[in-house]
């Protein structure tokens, strides 16, 4: 259906992006992922400030494998000095093939600072971000993407004319969650926001995100929004091989991975060893699995107790005996293992720094407090 997608000097053969989600994407789960199908996979998101600080937890989140290409990290970020020295950092230091922008996070810790979904209300202060991490980026011919909702409500969009600023400040591609702050996860995503944007921004690629349980889904979204590439978060979450799906319809297969518990299991016991491999540490490995559980057990006959008993695990023994213990021969359950996973909640009203909807334009009251936003290393 699509062409391979172009970002600067990165081709992708199938037009997939793997969306950076905060303790979910890491080294593990990508690797999951790279070996069902192709794409770009985004690592965790982390911000600029814990990157310029040279955080530890910083850099183990943008450990790359040797065979991992490209390298994709997601910065998030409120100040443009900041920003523009931590992707001058990834780039200068060779950490990075791609870098992208996150100005669509929701969480309540970020837009309660003007951060994430709600920053690009600040017109001049968005401007500024971009351009410095592409001005950042230009001489080591790295790319800069931006991925951002529609806006903070609905009588407060900014998508069209963020997509604007950020085609003619020189980024590589532009991505749309098709949800405003507010959405938060909840209802439908908005196609026609994203085919909106397509029509406004013709000079580099239009990805969509939001709403892509299935191959089937994204070929539907491209069909409906004519947009260059999908971006997939949570569909994938307990189902790296819905990659393998993508590729093939794609490449105009009908072929779809429908596994068995059996299947399963062996990827939830994989997932736990590169895990390991990740963190160095069983323990924490183990409780970091945990959240994996009811994603990949979705739909199957396992039974609460068993659930609620992988929900626990700690130890690589304790996973292999309570797998042993589930109906592997049970075959894919159908529908009941498909469609939306975890919760997507109900819309809330985004919490905002006082006075921040008086103006489009950044006071320097607005300009002193925004550091704030960035105290944690991942912005979630």
């Amino acid at each position: 259906m699509l062409p391979p997608l172009r970002i600067g000097p990165i081709t992708v053969d199938t037009p997939v992006v793997l969306a950076p989600m905060a303790g979910v994407t890491n080294a593990a789960f990508r690797r999951l992922c790279r070996e069902s199908g192709a794409g770009l996979y985004v690592a965790e998101m982390l911000t600029s400030r814990a990157l310029v600080e040279r955080s530890p937890e910083s850099f183990r989140i943008i450990a790359f494998e040797p065979d991992e290409v490209p390298r994709s990290v997601q910065v998030y970020g409120v100040d443009p000095a900041t920003v523009g020295a931590a992707v001058r950092l990834l780039v200068e230091e060779d950490r990075a093939d791609h870098v992208d922008l996150n100005f669509g996070c929701p969480v309540p810790k970020v837009t309660r600072r003007g951060g994430g979904a709600v920053l690009p209300w600040k017109r001049d202060l968005f401007t500024a971000i971009v351009r410095a991490a592409v001005d950042a980026a230009r001489p080591s011919g790295v790319p800069v993407t931006v991925k951002m909702r529609k806006g903070i409500d609905e009588d407060h969009l900014t998508y069209v004319e963020a997509g604007l600023t950020a085609q003619d400040a020189g980024v590589a591609a532009v991505a749309l969650h098709g949800r405003t702050a507010a959405d938060y996860y909840s209802g439908t995503a908005d196609w026609d926001a994203i085919a909106t944007l397509k029509e406004a921004v013709t000079d580099i690629p239009v990805l969509g995100n939001g709403d892509i349980w299935s191959a089937e889904d994204a070929l539907a979204m491209v069909e409906h929004t004519r947009c260059d590439g999908v971006v997939v978060g949570r569909g994938c979450q307990g189902r790296p091989w819905l990659f393998a799906d993508l590729a093939a319809a794609f490449a105009g297969s009908d072929v779809r991975i429908r596994p068995g518990l059996g299947e399963v299991a062996h990827v939830v016991r994989r997932h736990a060893e590169l895990m390991v491999a990740h963190f160095g540490e069983e323990s924490k490995a183990l409780r970091e699995m945990r959240k994996h559980m009811a994603w990949y057990l979705k739909g199957y006959v396992v039974g609460g107790e068993a659930r609620a008993a992988l929900g626990l695990v700690s130890t690589m023994a304790e996973l292999d005996d309570r797998l042993a213990v589930l109906d592997l021969d049970q075959p894919y359950p159908g529908e009941a293992a498909e469609g939306q996973r975890g919760r997507a909640g109900s819309p809330k009203r985004p919490i905002l720094p006082y006075g921040w909807l008086d103006s489009r334009e950044l006071s320097e009251d607005f300009r002193r407090d925004l550091h704030e936003a960035e105290l944690s290393v991942s912005g979630g």
